[in-house]
């Protein structure tokens, strides 16, 4: 099986004697929100929800990405939803990186572990609870649905490590990427993938297209190129790219750079 890790968010305040300098920056192309900047102070309590609290990463803002919303959740033993989504109209994602966390969508329950993952489509029936006895952190990926004739979104279960990941071309493995959710079928308005890189291995040139981004690192450390500016990132670090922000990135070592990857994809643009 292959090896894998998620970083999670201790969260907390930092001490007094701390500078202020951090590598928070928001600009019309891009928004990089580092771990370090994901303190308790900054979490919101969501309706429907128990024994919870979340770090909102993005949500449609004008002149940034608007296609998506991206939490950061933590649910307390006993916490969760038994009405997560209160839009009929919202497709939900989520990604455990800690604890346990058991989701039920249309009848169906699994136990979701690190690297477990669901898809709800919009209007299921579909609710979530950690029923362990340590939190559990999970990120939950919100979109609303674009309904396409002829097609229909169903619920998905998986596990990050019993998948084959797809190398990219021409890079001898090692940059590669999982796909959690059907590539193949328009049913789906957004791809979820985590992107593996491994030390040294790139982005040989600068992605410019109209897919919309929300990546959060896994793991490792990396220098991306974001819209002619040079960004040092590092695991539990959050990047929101509006459509068109070039982009690529080298790796750095000594683990492999990894991260979580939503995009909006198959559907005709709106005008």
């Amino acid at each position: 099986m292959t090896q894998t890790h998620y970083y999670s968010n201790p969260a907390g305040l930092p001490p007094q004697t701390d500078l202020l300098t951090d590598r928070a920056i928001v600009t019309e192309a891009y928004t990089v929100i580092p771990r370090g900047v994901l303190r308790d102070i900054v979490t919101s309590v969501i309706p429907d929800w128990t024994g919870t609290r979340a770090w909102i990463l993005n949500r449609p803002v004008a002149g940034g990405a608007t296609t998506f919303a991206q939490y950061l959740m933590e649910v307390e033993p006993g916490g969760g939803s038994g009405r997560p989504e209160a839009q009929h109209t919202v497709e939900g994602f989520v990604l455990v990186v800690s604890g346990e966390l058991t989701v039920t969508i249309e009848g169906e329950t699994h136990v979701l572990a690190p690297g477990g993952f669901a898809y709800a489509p919009a209007g299921a029936d579909w609710h979530v609870r950690n029923a362990g006895a340590a939190p559990a952190q999970f990120h939950w990926i919100r979109k609303a649905y674009e309904p396409l004739e002829g097609y229909v979104a169903r619920p998905v279960f998986g596990k990050e490590q019993e998948l084959e990941p797809f190398p990219m071309p021409d890079t001898d493995g090692r940059w590669r990427t999982t796909r959690m959710l059907p590539v193949d079928d328009l049913a789906y308005d957004m791809h979820v993938n985590i992107v593996t890189f491994e030390p040294g291995a790139s982005i040989p040139f600068a992605e410019t297209h109209v897919m919309e981004h929300g990546l959060y690192v896994l793991e490792g450390k990396a220098v991306y190129r974001l819209n002619g500016d040079w960004v040092e990132v590092q695991e539990g670090d959050y990047m929101s790219l509006r459509a068109f922000c070039p982009q690529a990135c080298y790796a750095g070592g000594p683990s492999n750079f990894r991260y979580l990857l939503y995009k909006d994809v198959n559907r005709q643009i709106v005008l």
